[in-house]
């Protein structure tokens, strides 16, 4: 599924999709960013030089391998800060009273039933596609609520494909790093949405540039909805 993203920060057209490929893969060198957008690197360094100038992206010398080193773009916190964080200082506020009047759990159930929300909505369309067509959907419902996601189908050694749910953009942003307990409601919920185990590779809360949850492959999967 292509994720697209609107208007980010007053951005439109090349710069406003230079932001999302970083979103999806940084850093990235302008000669990668070039292959991707079928352009040349120095057609793309104009773009990065202007987004660097506000602040959005900032660029580091990076050793990979044999040879001269490169130079890796990235988006800083400015840059991150475009992509949506709905309601988060409220919500964190929120949760910080929560926690001090009733405790940890009171937070849990808190995250849990916005979660079973989505769930409750989604479920009974999301039930009836076989699981590749589940995935992309649920996909596209967390992208409609902020999470930028997409769904990747790659080929697994033994002539099965494997699907991953990726998320490029947590919509609850630090409330993660606060409530860590959110990560695993949001696992748990997702499992009971698509309606098959889930395995976390990347991890967002751990420093990488997404979450990505791996679903069973396609076949086994899908002998077991019809068992």
């Amino acid at each position: 599924m292509e994720v697209v993203i609107g208007t980010l920060g007053g951005f439109r057209g090349v710069r406003a999709e230079l932001l999302v490929a970083l979103k999806k893969a940084q850093p990235m060198t302008a000669q990668e960013l070039g292959e991707q957008f079928g352009l040349t690197a120095n057609a793309l360094r104009r773009h990065l030089k202007v987004l660097e100038e506000d602040g959005l992206v900032h660029f580091a010398r990076e050793v990979r391998g044999v040879g001269a080193p490169v130079y890796s773009f990235s988006l800083t916190a400015a840059g991150e800060s475009l992509f949506p964080r709905q309601y988060l200082s409220v919500l964190a506020t929120a949760l910080d009273a929560l926690l001090e009047a009733r405790g940890p759990e009171a937070v849990t159930a808190v995250l849990d039933a916005e979660w079973q929300r989505l769930a409750e909505e989604a479920g009974p369309v999301v039930d009836a596609l076989p699981l590749s067509e589940r995935v992309a959907l649920v996909a596209e419902l967390l992208t409609a609520k902020g999470y930028m996601a997409e769904a990747i189908v790659l080929p697994s050694s033994d002539d099965t494909s494997i699907t991953t749910l990726r998320i490029h953009n947590c919509a609850l942003g630090g409330i993660t790093e606060r409530f860590p307990d959110a990560c695993a409601v949001e696992a748990r919920v997702l499992e009971r949405l698509l309606g098959v185990p889930l395995v976390r590779g990347s991890h967002r809360h751990d420093g990488c540039g997404q979450c990505d949850y791996g679903v069973l492959s396609q076949i086994i999967a899908e002998k077991q909805e019809q068992a």
